[in-house]
């Protein structure tokens, strides 16, 4: 499993926007700019985040996005899935599992399915606002 630009650009956007004024709507243009990111590339993710309900578009000269929940409601396992899809290592683990003719018979599975519920535990269990957090530790240490 490898985690694409969508999925870590979707963090990265959701972490910015987080960090701003919760009522003030943060425009794609200055997200682009702060995160060095193609602002064209960020319509098409925020339009998904949008989507599923992650963040609210505010229309207008000084519109925006802004997060529909409070960062402690986010996790990072919501956001990656939301933009990767299944975060499972292989096809035969997770939720969307599909059935093998030599599942019955086969030991590496076992190694599969821990891998992904490490990933899981991991992802469910850290937050947008753990994440900003982190950030605010980060820039104290400099």
């Amino acid at each position: 499993m490898r985690i694409s630009t969508k999925g870590r650009y979707a963090l990265r956007l959701m972490l910015d926007i987080a960090m701003q004024e919760a009522d003030k709507p943060i425009s794609i243009k200055d997200i682009a700019k702060r995160q060095m990111i193609s602002e064209k590339y960020l319509e098409q993710i925020i339009s998904i985040l949008n989507k599923a309900g992650y963040v609210k578009s505010i229309r207008g000269a000084q519109g925006g996005y802004v997060l529909r929940r409070k960062p402690q409601e986010y996790t990072v396992g919501m956001i990656l899935r939301t933009t990767e899809g299944s975060l499972a290592p292989v096809e035969c683990v997770g939720e969307e599992a599909c059935e093998c003719d030599r599942m019955a018979d086969c030991v590496t599975q076992k190694i599969w399915q821990k891998i992904n519920d490490a990933v899981n535990d991991v992802v469910d269990h850290i937050t947008l606002e753990d994440l900003l957090n982190w950030q605010k530790e980060k820039q104290d240490e400099q």
